[in-house]
């Protein structure tokens, strides 16, 4: 929901689910922390307050991250420059200050990253902001080249018609006022988004779990670690082994049962269920006016009933959490 989050269609508390009366019903000890260090042969884990904390069996289930420190390397001055995505929490404090820059003069944006993200921030800043300059970069493949051949000519067609530039090059630095690209040229720049792809959180790394290519936790069709039979792992902090999956939200809301039931039966001892994701899934990409695409496979469409259907989607899913708050509260 963060793209309607920026294109003015939401409100932050809309696209949020208190987290403090869920945990508090579920009788969960909640730790307002970051994991800094994991020792997978000691069973730690290291907190950013300096303790330790010991476990029998762990879950890990963090979202996307945008480790800077890497983004710096490949970026330069992507760090002093740059509006990262991620944390959502940092982003969702940022945009406002952004929106009031431009009620006072126009921007020029360049979003970075092809895909889903990418693509739905640009046409979200379009109608959030109609006379701004927006382009998005991609590289090396062309915005949504992860979709189906028939959504991706949708996608470029709605890039189109509300006056979205792409361009195909890649950002090699970020000053205060531009976008340096591989090709040689310069992109004159306000607001620079970082939109780039999902990333292990650092701490992996030295964890001593057995890691994939590009240090994410690697796990079997039951989530659980390859090398640490009590560690187990959902969401965009993993890869599957057994077939290639793409780390998505979606896939994350769907292993979530599966996790429970695997979790459980790890502490008990009993047998894992194998998790078997659908091959193909319903995916609608916001064109952030009240539009929508749709892909199904290697069907598409585009409309406004599109869109109903994802902020039904949305809205059900976070307030399904927000009822279970609200009895929490109010019992």
């Amino acid at each position: 929901m963060v793209p309607g989050f920026v294109a003015g269609r939401y409100t932050i508390d809309a696209c949020a689910v208190a987290l403090e009366p869920l945990v508090r019903a579920a009788g969960i000890s909640w730790l307002q922390h970051s994991v800094v260090a994991l020792d997978a042969q000691a069973q730690t884990l290291q907190i950013d307050d300096g303790s330790t904390r010991p476990y029998d069996c762990l879950s890990v289930n963090t979202g996307p991250v945008q480790n800077r420190g890497l983004l710096e390397q490949q970026l330069p001055g992507a760090r002093q420059h740059g509006l990262f995505v991620r944390p959502i929490e940092a982003f969702a404090g940022l945009w406002p200050q952004v929106v009031e820059m431009g009620s006072n003069r126009l921007l020029r944006f360049a979003v970075i990253g092809g895909g889903a993200a990418g693509i739905e921030l640009a046409l979200a800043i379009r109608q959030r902001m109609p006379r701004a300059a927006v382009t998005l970069l991609c590289w090396p493949t062309p915005a949504g080249a992860t979709y189906p051949a028939p959504a991706q000519q949708r996608i470029g067609a709605a890039l189109r018609s509300r006056r979205i530039t792409v361009i195909q090059d890649s950002a090699t630095g970020i000053t205060a006022s531009a976008v340096q690209l591989a090709s040689g040229a310069t992109l004159a720049c306000d607001i620079p988004v970082i939109a780039t792809g999902a990333q292990a959180p650092a701490w992996l790394a030295d964890s001593g779990l057995a890691l994939d290519a590009q240090g994410f936790i690697a796990v079997d069709d039951c989530q659980r670690s390859t090398s640490h039979s009590q560690v187990l792992a959902a969401g965009d902090i993993c890869t599957r082994q057994d077939r290639a999956l793409p780390r998505s939200g979606v896939y994350a809301v769907r292993a979530g049962p599966a996790l429970a039931r695997n979790l459980q039966a790890t502490v008990q001892g009993n047998a894992l269920t194998p998790h078997q994701p659908p091959t193909t899934s319903l995916n609608l990409l916001s064109c952030g006016d009240g539009v929508a695409i749709a892909s199904w496979g290697g069907y598409s469409a585009t409309g406004r009933w599109a869109w109903w259907l994802k902020d039904w989607i949305d809205r059900r899913f976070v307030n399904r959490f927000r009822l279970s708050a609200d009895r929490v509260q109010h019992p």
